[in-house]
């Protein structure tokens, strides 16, 4: 009899492994996070969006979501050649402007969020929030370079004649990222493209430290580095479009997202959002009047 329960005791705890294992390693949707308890939030630290020191907009976003389904706040660390592998389970590469599954790796969270730019390659294999931020690249050089910001016409010229001024300029950009040289075609301006070895964060400090003349940059790094150091760095204009940027989710993680929107929504009635927005980039409605018009 004692053998019997030792046996079945073994075999419980071995099942209870295997469901957790094959529990970890598949996406979840809004019912299991509540039968879990916990949120788990996969984040990089990026402008304001994850400082890194347990805030940022980003952050108090989704503790606040975390909150409102009712479950724990986690913070998953990851880093921009991971992160989507990090939410899906399955390595991603970027082939010819196609999202590429590869072998299979761990799920480490929930959703993704730290100024994620809701990018065309992206888009076919994750869904996204509502937009939670405005965005754009912008070519940036030092301020004493021989490069002259444009004057602002109709966009498609504007970038246009942005690219042109890149002809034989050294250009840092970064692959993976929303600056990935391939996006933008950037070899074909007559660029030198120097693809960065460190960090989004550290594009701006390379020029005020005159590691490099120019860069690409989004909206949000680039306000803060015009904050950060005035007189420094200028802004050229524009190499895309405007862009949106957003909470990323498992296309078999709808509810979540649904309950994320719904959320989102919530927070631009109450005066949350606007309270985070004027916390964390102060000057982006100047850059982007129409998505901030109804934001009180």
């Amino acid at each position: 009899m004692r053998i019997l329960i030792v046996l079945l005791t073994r075999s419980a705890v071995v099942l209870f492994l295997l469901l957790a294992a094959v529990g970890s390693a598949f996406c979840r949707d809004l019912a299991e996070i509540k039968a879990d308890g916990v949120l788990r939030h996969i984040g990089i630290p990026y402008a304001n969006f994850v400082t890194g020191s347990d805030d940022g907009m980003d952050v108090e976003l989704i503790k606040g979501f975390a909150k409102h389904i009712g479950v724990r706040y986690e913070y998953v660390r990851s880093d921009w050649g991971t992160v989507v592998g990090d939410l899906l389970g399955k390595k991603v590469r970027l082939e010819n402007g196609q999202a590429v599954l590869g072998e299979d790796v761990p799920v480490k969270g929930d959703l993704i969020a730290n100024g994620f730019t809701m990018l065309p390659w992206r888009q076919q294999i994750l869904n996204f929030s509502t937009p939670t931020f405005p965005s754009q690249i912008w070519f940036i050089a030092r301020a004493g370079s021989s490069i002259r910001p444009i004057k602002p016409t109709k966009l498609a010229k504007d970038i246009e004649r942005v690219r042109h001024s890149m002809k034989g300029k050294n250009v840092l950009a970064l692959p993976k990222t929303c600056l990935d040289p391939s996006l933008y075609n950037l070899e074909a301006t007559g660029a030198t493209v120097v693809c960065f070895s460190g960090n989004l964060n550290e594009l701006a400090p390379a020029l005020v430290n005159r590691e490099a003349e120019t860069t690409i940059l989004d909206v949000p790094d680039a306000l803060i580095a015009l904050d950060k150091w005035p007189g420094k760095i200028k802004i050229i204009g524009p190499l895309s479009p405007p862009q949106l940027m957003g909470v990323g989710f498992a296309k078999n993680s709808p509810r979540l997202r649904d309950a994320f929107n719904t959320y989102f929504n919530e927070t631009k009635r109450n005066g949350t959002y606007a309270r985070l927005i004027k916390k964390y980039y102060p000057t982006a409605h100047i850059y982007f009047p129409d998505f901030f018009r109804n934001i009180k």
